[in-house]
């Protein structure tokens, strides 16, 4: 699949290595998790590790491997991510407690076409 054939809004720079290395699903959770932190990665994560129990050992490791590549602060990308929670179907409300942002920005992030208009979002 090519980054243009993506079912979900294109990840921004800052975000992609995580894609690359945990898949769309556990980006989210590691964002969530450990989004607008300075996080330490090992190279070799312990079962305590707190990366390793958002996301497994086996990502943690994928994580580490690329670490070189992931900014020292975990980005938010919390506008990527409303647009990601939105494709899959969640409603503003929920987004927005998901982010902690009011609807109103919510709303923001997403553009002001109605609900459904394919134009609304931008997927590559």
């Amino acid at each position: 699949m090519s980054k243009h054939d993506l079912p979900y809004p294109r990840p921004p720079a800052q975000v992609e290595p995580y894609i690359e290395a945990l898949g769309l699903e556990d980006t989210l959770a590691f964002l969530e998790a450990f989004g607008g932190s300075e996080i330490y990665i090992a190279t070799n994560p312990k079962s305590r590790s707190s990366v390793a129990a958002v996301v497994g050992h086996a990502k943690a490791k994928a994580l580490a491997s690329i670490a070189e590549r992931l900014q020292r602060r975990v980005p938010l990308a919390k506008r990527w991510r409303a647009q990601v929670y939105y494709s899959k179907g969640l409603k503003k409300a929920q987004i927005a407690r998901k982010l902690g942002v009011t609807d109103v920005t919510v709303r923001a992030y997403l553009g002001n076409a109605p609900p459904g208009d394919p134009n609304q979002l931008t997927l590559f």
